[in-house]
């Protein structure tokens, strides 16, 4: 398998007549780490996870998961070995039970861990007896992911995972997204809920309108981006702030706000020069990175 990226694109495309879902996607995603994937509806995540697990064919491009092709017969059935996915809709074959859902699935599996197996079925409180088409949306989404982890996969996909779940699930998932990451398995999620990705995500890359338009480091993130409200005695000098870092300003009569990335100092200084009467810089969160780069975006 590939040394280098769980996950690598280049130039990733997907067309449906004249709309292009996935526009030219350069995605290169590092192993071992948690990395959230995150877009407004519509942007095109479930289309890339569809593209990159074969569920269907790019238009152009091309991409490998842990070095293998995913456009390639053969290497598709080393994907399919070491990589566990959790969809969208969490297909699962409804007429069986659970307990004959995880004994088919781990037959499949030399690496299979019935203890986790056992351990994950205890903690969801899965009935081992009930029809899967019989199961709630959230218990679905236990059982799938389940039968993900209890396949020690080398990279795990993850589709909105934490929709249908109540708020102790959500907790019960996250812990176990981290755990997973623990023991060596690169996490790849796409989530609405930009909080849950904040809270155990080490990068993020952010999609919109089919293209990549942000990759950062949360620990840079929370490190190096700001939110700097400068105060002016008269109206703002905008034009003076056109220095390395600064991605936004926003004027509000006497008031400016800059979000920077970077040079935070540097633009401390150049306020402080222009007579700011008041200077007040903050962290931002990942909502605030997100909300901003995509409407710098378009």
């Amino acid at each position: 398998m590939g040394d280098d990226y769980a996950i690598e694109t280049q130039n990733l495309t997907k067309r449906y007549g004249r709309v292009e879902a996935v526009s030219g996607l350069n995605l290169k995603v590092s192993r071992h780490l948690v990395t959230g994937f995150l877009g407004r509806n519509g942007a095109g995540k479930s289309t890339t996870i569809k593209m990159l697990l074969g569920m269907t064919r790019p238009s152009a491009g091309s991409g490998t998961l842990l070095g293998c092709q995913i456009d390639n017969p053969k290497e598709s059935r080393e994907i399919r070995r070491h990589v566990a996915c959790v969809g969208e809709d969490k297909e699962l074959y409804g007429y069986m039970t659970v307990e004959q859902l995880i004994r088919f699935t781990a037959s499949f599996y030399q690496d299979w861990r019935p203890e986790t197996a056992q351990r994950l079925r205890d903690r969801f409180e899965l009935p081992p007896g009930r029809k899967v088409k019989n199961l709630s949306k959230g218990m679905r989404t236990k059982l799938a992911l389940l039968l993900a982890l209890a396949r020690r996969p080398e990279l795990l996909i993850l589709d909105e995972p934490s929709e249908g779940l109540d708020p102790v699930s959500i907790e019960d998932l996250l812990q176990l997204l981290v755990a997973a990451a623990g023991e060596g398995t690169s996490v790849f999620f796409s989530s609405h809920q930009i909080a849950e990705v904040e809270r155990i995500a080490d990068r993020v890359c952010i999609i919109d309108h089919g293209k990549l338009v942000a990759d950062l480091s949360l620990e840079e993130m929370r490190q190096d981006y700001r939110r700097i409200t400068l105060g002016f005695a008269s109206q703002p000098p905008g034009h003076d702030f056109d220095i390395r870092g600064v991605q936004q300003i926003q004027t509000n009569g006497r008031q400016m706000v800059v979000f920077a990335n970077q040079n935070i100092d540097a633009i401390v200084e150049r306020a402080r020069s222009l007579e700011a009467v008041s200077v007040d810089v903050e962290a931002v969160t990942l909502r605030e990175v997100f909300l901003e780069t995509v409407k710098e975006a378009q």
